[in-house]
């Protein structure tokens, strides 16, 4: 796997722009597009409601949170199949930012396609390197998918349904079928039904905790 903390950047919204945060309040920062699971423990921690700026990698949402860009930051750490999430504790610590909290997201995911496709036909399946590495006994049971990296779980949902071939699905979080358009054509795909990812909560040195 690359090292997703090869190239920092600052974090953009699904328009591609920086997310403003409303009301006064900063974003807070995650990997990916809305419906990621990093996403998701934003709603878990502080709820829907809160504004948000995705980043299209890890290192993006550790500078999105130096610069002030967003008042705090999540990041996956350790995930119940895989284990540690490589890079992300060391690249915490390089970054100089203080860790103030954790959330624990159940993962469930789902392979998405375009409404009419059908298992048979999808040969294409598009996931972050963690969800397909946590997917090996379904690629397995069906070997004419190929699994295919992408930077995001729910990116790849929405690349999968601005593409809109019959022939590609992703593996993503169910909420991602009714947000990018896409049907759900296998549920619980991961090899473990009791997955779950723990993520870190971090924000500058001396800012208070959220």
């Amino acid at each position: 796997m690359n090292d997703p903390f090869s190239d920092a950047r600052a974090g953009e919204d699904d328009a591609g722009g920086p997310v403003e945060g409303r009301a006064g309040t900063r974003a807070v920062a995650f990997q990916g597009a809305r419906g990621a699971y990093g996403d998701l423990a934003i709603d878990r921690l502080w709820g829907e409601a809160t504004p948000r700026q995705g980043c299209r990698d890890f290192a993006g949402v550790l500078a999105a949170v130096q610069r002030g860009e967003a008042g705090a930051g999540v990041l996956p750490v350790h995930n119940a199949i895989v284990g540690d999430i490589p890079g992300v504790d060391e690249a915490i610590r390089r970054s100089g930012l203080r860790r103030v909290g954790e959330v624990t997201v159940p993962v469930r995911h789902c392979l998405l396609a375009l409404p009419g496709s059908e298992l048979g036909e999808v040969r294409l399946v598009f996931s972050h390197p963690v969800a397909l590495a946590q997917c090996g006994a379904f690629f397995a049971r069906h070997p004419h998918l190929r699994a295919c990296e992408s930077y995001d779980t729910a990116g790849a949902a929405r690349e999968v349904a601005a593409r809109r071939s019959p022939t590609e699905g992703a593996i993503a979080a169910e909420g991602c079928a009714a947000r990018y358009g896409l049907v759900i054509l296998a549920r619980d795909v991961g090899d473990r039904l009791d997955n779950w990812t723990r993520f870190a909560v971090v924000v500058q040195a001396g800012a208070p905790q959220r």
